[in-house]
């Protein structure tokens, strides 16, 4: 009888941050174990960040109207039944246990809540569990749901991760013996990629960060826009750079054209093209202001950047994890809400200053881009922000932690099954 040539793990997450959190995961578990098979089952959206690294997708994919995001509004949860939610949550159930049974799947790695763990749970292997979205930080302690507790403390739930320190120090307080400290893995390939930002040493810059979905992040960068023209009339000097993600890039022409501003197309050898667009003033506000975007360099706008106006997650909570102040607007959603926007507040703490209860307003923008000019010239605050990033989201070095938490396990479970045939033999 032949044997398997390797060992394979399927990978399940539900959510756009916790597939780039596997995705991270998955870089560096092929760089520790190159012949491991690795398949990948998004529940939520379309998997991208797995297909970035050629990771084979299980089951169909879709996207829901509410983004995911139900639990900011209930009510979109109606959206999504309506769009299908049943008939293909059921679909990636139905594909997820095919190819555990057909491919021989030894192991489970899951990121994300109660559904992604569910999964996980009926998948009928023994897996692992990186419960990212939570966190003991926003209440003080993490009031965990019933199933997703029983779920985690399950004898086929070998060992749980958490985003934060303070979160597995509160889960073992509760009795869960298995939890350890995680991080954010993107996190550890958050360094400079040597893109040309066009900014000089001792410049004052802003990153404007609307988020990754599409006509959200359009609405979202409106806003950014405005509120960067307030804040150049209080200071001129400030320098603005967008981080787009592709589908965004594209529809900048337009979003110039709705918002009268104009817009500077340039190539670069080797690189994305990247775009300026620029407000050459009028009566109400008599300064210009320009904003260049690009596409494909988040790494060194967030590292450079001094400050951040944010509308997003997971990008919002890797600037904070570096040290950068953030201000924060909210929109109109699915996502970015002022709900969405206070849950962050409590997350990342001192760092975060979130300006009005609602979606931004004229007045709200112009309150904003006060608070931006007001924390760059403030050199003790900047510095506690890096205090407060280390503190709550260090050491870095998670996707390292997780990965080879994931294969410790693995091995002990595969050496454990090995020795219970042996013994039925």
């Amino acid at each position: 009888m032949s044997s398997k040539p390797s060992q394979r793990l399927l990978y399940i997450s539900n959510g756009h941050g916790e597939d780039n959190h596997s995705s991270h995961i998955i870089r560096t578990l092929r760089a520790i174990r190159p012949d491991l098979e690795i398949a990948a089952l998004p529940i939520v959206g379309e998997g991208n960040a797995y297909r970035k690294i050629e990771v084979p997708i299980v089951g169909p994919t879709y996207t829901l109207p509410s983004g995911g995001f139900t639990y900011m509004n209930r009510l979109r949860l109606i959206d999504d039944i309506r769009a299908g939610l049943l008939t293909m949550t059921w679909k990636q159930y139905q594909a997820m246990k095919a190819y555990v049974s057909e491919a021989d799947v030894d192991f489970v790695a899951a990121t994300g809540d109660t559904i992604g763990q569910a999964f996980a749970l009926l998948s009928g292997k023994p897996f692992v569990s990186f419960i990212s979205p939570l966190s003991a930080m926003y209440e003080g302690k993490l009031n965990m749901d019933l199933i997703l507790w029983q779920i985690l403390k399950s004898e086929r739930c070998l060992a749980v991760a958490t985003r934060d320190a303070y979160t597995a120090e509160d889960l073992r307080k509760q009795g869960l013996e298995k939890v350890q400290f995680g991080g954010i893995p993107s996190l550890d390939r958050l360094k400079p990629a040597g893109k040309d930002i066009q900014l000089s040493d001792g410049e004052k810059m802003v990153a404007l960060l609307p988020g990754s979905r599409t006509a959200e992040a359009v609405r979202n960068f409106k806003l950014e826009m405005h509120l960067a023209m307030e804040a150049a009339q209080l200071n001129p000097a400030v320098k603005f750079r967008a981080a787009l993600v592709p589908s965004v890039m594209a529809e900048v022409a337009k979003i110039a054209e709705d918002c009268g501003w104009q817009y500077e197309q340039h190539e670069s050898e080797g690189r994305e093209a990247w775009v300026r667009l620029s407000y050459g003033g009028d009566e109400y506000y008599p300064k210009p202001v320009e904003i260049l975007c690009y596409s494909d360099a988040f790494n060194d706008i967030a590292c450079r950047t001094t400050l951040v106006v944010g509308m997003a997650g997971l990008a919002v909570d890797q600037a904070m994890a570096i040290g950068k102040p953030i201000v924060q607007i909210a929109g109109e959603g699915p996502q970015f809400t002022y709900a969405f926007a206070e849950a962050q507040d409590r997350l990342l703490g001192l760092s975060v200053q979130t300006i009005g209860e609602q979606a931004a307003t004229p007045e709200i923008l112009k309150a904003a881009a006060e608070c931006v000019v007001r924390t760059l010239e403030d050199a003790e605050y900047l510095q506690a922000c890096v205090e407060n990033g280390r503190q709550r989201f260090g050491p870095f070095g998670a996707a390292a932690r997780i990965a080879n938490m994931i294969l410790s396990n693995m091995d002990r479970a595969i050496a454990a099954q090995q020795s219970e045939a042996a013994v039925g033999v």
